[in-house]
């Protein structure tokens, strides 16, 4: 009874407000350590956060949107924005940027910050970023002759050709895995190709635009500058680069550690970055915008909480100290002056690119569409189908992906269209 009385006398923490955070993958785990100073700074919000592995992330988000319970606020790949603003399961965060000290647009990289807007809102805050770009061997570039990637396709294409001459029949230029569709669909943006045409509802692949660019991605095979193979069929790619086997990779961010890590101390200033070249030089090497934005979800009844921890999150301080846990590239360009940051020299090849990337297509079926390129493209790699062919059916697959969305915004408008996903 004595306990109980003095139980009675203790205060309550009334007045707290629990926001539910989803977190996906390596940044699910590290975002924890960035929390608890939030905590500090706040102790008036309780956060709790949920790490979900990334295989399983988009069926959950889908999952709690249909049983009505979804988080306060989560991280979201921003190639999915557009599908979960179609289901109308996001909040708008225009009149919370509006009002903000600390996010602007202007303070993120243009083509990041573009994949956040659907129907000219934002509906995301990029929290990491990702593009594409070359991994390359600095000592077999330079015994073919060049000091470093040249940023033109001919000129890149004669440094592939002065390569693959010292390699031999057994080695290559470049690695392109066959089952991944980025390195065709960058050479599309590249090409200024509208990848999808009339309003997102039909495909444009076999446009003179998109055509260009897959006949020089199928020709890097073709002329035995790249092995026409998956990367499932290379036992262990770090090795084979280390010996040789191809000396270019186009690849992520991510790769920057494991190439500290797989390569031996030896090989550690023989390898470095660039960006990628473009048909015309430097300014037309477009890459890929990717990464991961926070979003605020339409039922939450924390927004403004949601909205203090996302501004959080998205100082230049945390945002530096989130890539010194875990390697994941600030999305806030004043981070990037960061001394760690700002003095690796395989980091700025990174910063260069991310000045020129692009958005993909903002339709829910945007997955689907890449991966029938890709499969696609396997086909024109592995079996010699003309490019032609290939692209008048992949056209033809992407009208049969988009004729909802095409019945939706010949009946409905623009409108009725975004939510081709309900």
């Amino acid at each position: 009874m004595l306990l109980l009385a003095s139980l009675s006398c203790a205060p309550a923490r009334f007045g707290v407000t629990t926001l539910r955070f989803w977190a996906m993958g390596r940044e699910g785990e590290v975002v924890q350590e960035l929390v608890k100073d939030f905590e500090r700074e706040h102790p008036e919000i309780r956060v709790e956060v949920q790490q979900i592995p990334w295989t399983a992330a988009h069926e959950k988000l889908l999952t709690s949107y249909v049983g009505h319970s979804t988080p306060d606020l989560a991280q979201l790949g921003n190639t999915w924005i557009s599908e979960f603003v179609a289901l109308k399961a996001l909040a708008s965060l225009d009149p919370w940027v509006a009002h903000s000290q600390e996010i602007k647009a202007e303070a993120f990289f243009p083509g990041i910050w573009a994949t956040n807007v659907v129907n000219d809102e934002a509906y995301g805050i990029p929290w990491y970023v990702d593009t594409r770009l070359i991994f390359y061997r600095k000592d077999i570039l330079q015994r073919a002759g060049y000091d470093s990637i040249p940023q033109s396709w001919e000129g890149w294409t004669r440094a592939m050709r002065a390569v693959k001459a010292r390699a031999g029949a057994t080695g290559y230029a470049i690695f392109l895995p066959v089952n991944e569709w980025t390195q065709p669909m960058i050479l599309g943006l590249q090409t200024r190709s509208p990848l999808l045409a009339q309003d997102g509802t039909q495909g444009a692949f076999s446009g003179p635009e998109f055509k260009r660019a897959f006949d020089f991605y199928v020709d890097l095979f073709r002329e035995r500058l790249a092995p026409p193979v998956a990367n499932t069929e290379i036992a262990n790619t770090y090795q084979e680069f280390e010996r040789g086997y191809f000396s270019m990779w186009i690849t992520g961010p991510w790769n920057l550690g494991e190439f500290r890590r797989r390569l031996p101390e030896s090989e550690q200033n023989e390898w470095t970055t660039a960006p990628l070249p473009g048909p015309t030089g430097a300014a037309s090497g477009l890459s890929m915008a990717g990464g991961s934005s926070f979003v605020i979800f339409a039922r939450s009844p924390h927004r403004a909480q949601a909205w203090e921890l996302i501004e959080f999150l998205s100082r230049p301080d945390q945002q530096a100290r989130f890539y010194h846990l875990c390697g994941s590239l600030p999305a806030r360009r004043e981070a990037w002056n960061d001394p760690e940051i700002a003095g690796d020299p395989k980091l700025a090849a990174f910063e260069t690119q991310l000045q020129r990337v692009a958005p993909w297509p903002m339709v829910p079926e945007w997955e689907q569409i890449a991966t029938r390129l890709q499969e696609l493209s396997e086909k024109a790699v592995r079996g010699n189908t003309p490019s032609d062919s290939v692209l008048t059916e992949l056209d033809r697959d992407v009208n049969r992906i988009l004729e909802k969305r095409r019945w939706l915004l010949t009946r409905h408008g623009h409108a009725a269209a975004a939510g081709v996903g309900e």
